[in-house]
């Protein structure tokens, strides 16, 4: 049986880019060295942002119809 694929809604759309900017802020804050805390920290919450976004949006694409 296949999912049944639709549009995610206006709300999951808007969260899920949010955390995607949030996400590439902290990379590139965090690669100028304008954030302390090491560049190894600031990566790791900028990809855990990206991945919230990810999976927020693959939510909403898998659910809606549910």
């Amino acid at each position: 049986m296949a999912i049944r694929l639709t549009p995610p809604t206006k709300n999951v759309f808007y969260i899920s880019v949010i955390c995607a900017v949030v996400a590439f802020v902290l990379y590139v804050l965090g690669v100028l060295g304008v954030i302390d805390g090491g560049f190894a920290t600031v990566s790791h919450f900028a990809f855990w942002a990206a991945m919230l976004g990810w999976g927020m949006m693959t939510a909403g694409v898998a659910m809606k119809g549910v």
